[in-house]
């Protein structure tokens, strides 16, 4: 027996939190009845019903992506690009959602995954996950702007951003590629920094989200996070 906002979530529906809004919305139907009282439990002999579809709890599954340029972080294209999706395609039977996303020209870690809980999660501001980026540019970037990005820019449209930590990725004498590490999520603020900076971006890569490393995937594969890295996810704290 397990809560009905646990079952909802792990059919993939929503989070717990929004299935609870579900159930005391009257939207979720327990063996044919309407329920709104939140706390029941459920087994797998019930049948759990919302807008007319019979729910099926999955089994929970973590798949990492090194996604590599011109994909697109969505589960279906209408123009008929290359997905996210296809690069996991036979990984699992059940269908997993990007965790966020990456531009189509961001190559990196990309978390698929069907735990609502554990998606809205990972993406919710108040959480404030941590991600790693190495940013090959064009030309040279001054230390100044380095100290600037730490202390805080603000951005059209955005407002005020602060990086984590910016440092050069080689050497000092290499002003060209740095390795930033920021908690925003906010879309395409890499690119919209650099461009505040009149810097031309060549190449963005994400080496690191909530603390999973790339290590040894190698761009274009995936793998299954392990226990553990599932275990460190759900220990996120709110930042």
């Amino acid at each position: 027996m397990i809560r009905i906002n646990k079952y909802i979530a792990d059919a993939g529906v929503c989070s717990r939190r929004e299935a609870d809004q579900l159930i005391s919305a009257g939207k979720i139907f327990l063996n044919g009845k309407v329920i709104t009282e939140l706390g029941t439990k459920v087994s797998d002999q019930d049948t759990v019903t919302y807008n007319g579809k019979v729910l099926k709890a999955e089994r929970l599954k973590y798949v990492l992506v090194n996604k590599p340029k011109n994909y697109i972080t969505t589960v279906k294209d209408t123009h008929e690009r290359k997905t996210v999706i296809d690069l996991i395609d036979g990984a699992c039977k059940e269908r997993l959602y990007p965790v966020g996303r990456l531009d189509r020209d961001t190559t990196g870690l990309l978390l698929l995954t069907n735990d609502g809980d554990l998606t809205k999660r990972l993406t919710h501001p108040s959480f404030g996950v941590k991600k790693k980026y190495v940013i090959q540019l064009e030309n040279s970037i001054h230390p100044d702007s380095l100290k600037e990005m730490v202390k805080g820019i603000t951005l059209d449209e955005i407002g005020e951003v602060k990086f984590d930590e910016v440092k050069y990725g080689r050497q000092e004498t290499d002003r060209t590629q740095l390795i930033v590490t920021l908690h925003s999520g906010k879309n395409r603020v890499i690119r919209r920094t650099m461009e505040y900076f009149d810097k031309n971006v060549l190449h963005l890569d994400r080496i690191e989200f909530a603390g999973i490393k790339k290590n040894e995937l190698i761009r274009g594969k995936w793998r299954f996070l392990t226990p553990r890295e599932v275990g460190f996810l759900k220990m996120t704290k709110v930042h």
